[in-house]
């Protein structure tokens, strides 16, 4: 049996945790998110489809995030003061290419010129990514989660394109554990047909893979 100290601390471990993930859930309820349609899901992964994005980027360094967030926060041609969104967005962590992207709310049409050298605007091209939601903090595109996507998409029969891109909805100051990270690929969808193998019968097409996936 729990004693009281014992169960008190227990008590206070859990109201903490309670506490802050509530705070988290308050946080991302408190920004737009990038808008996209699933189109398929199995299990943990969805492929989604994005629509074209308008950024706000950086190279990614020690003052990669604050770059951005003073952009919005007037340091801009016209010193507009412009909402922070969700997710932040990096890819090719780890190299010398490494960038961090702001996404900018739908309803700016017209972004204010960058003050700043070294932050640049860019519209994205739409696109269709399998994606892999986990916890923990940032990883590279050889850290675990991007290991399970591609291996599912391998798996699956569905083409990888390009590197993976992390998406992070959460502050810094969230625990690991509750935050909400994504690893995400580009690829095609449906997936093209795979053509039956010289001696092995005939195989499923790709396109069956997720009714095949819904069915385990």
């Amino acid at each position: 049996m729990m004693t009281r100290p014992g169960f008190s601390a227990f008590a206070a471990g859990m109201i903490v945790t309670a506490l802050v993930a509530g705070g988290c859930q308050v946080t991302r309820a408190g920004y737009a998110t990038a808008p996209y349609q699933v189109l398929h899901r199995s299990g943990s992964v969805e492929i989604r489809s994005y629509p074209p994005l308008r950024l706000v980027e950086t190279s990614t360094d020690g003052d990669d995030f604050m770059r951005l967030f003073r952009y919005i926060s007037k340091g801009n041609a016209s010193e507009t003061r412009i909402a922070m969104t969700t997710p932040v967005f990096m890819t090719d962590l780890g190299t010398t290419h490494g960038r961090m992207a702001f996404v900018l709310p739908e309803d700016l049409t017209t972004p204010p010129a960058p003050s700043e050298p070294g932050v640049e605007l860019r519209t994205t091209e739409a696109n269709t990514v399998a994606v892999l939601r986990f916890r923990g903090g940032q990883q590279g595109p050889d850290g675990e989660a991007a290991r399970k996507l591609t291996a599912w998409m391998a798996h699956e029969g569905i083409p990888a394109e390009g590197a993976p891109v992390f998406a992070y909805f959460d502050p810094p100051w969230i625990p690991g554990f509750l935050c909400r990270n994504e690893v995400m690929i580009r690829t095609t969808w449906p997936p093209p047909a795979v053509s039956p193998a010289p001696d092995a019968g005939q195989r499923p097409v790709a396109s069956d893979v997720g009714r095949v996936a819904d069915a385990r």
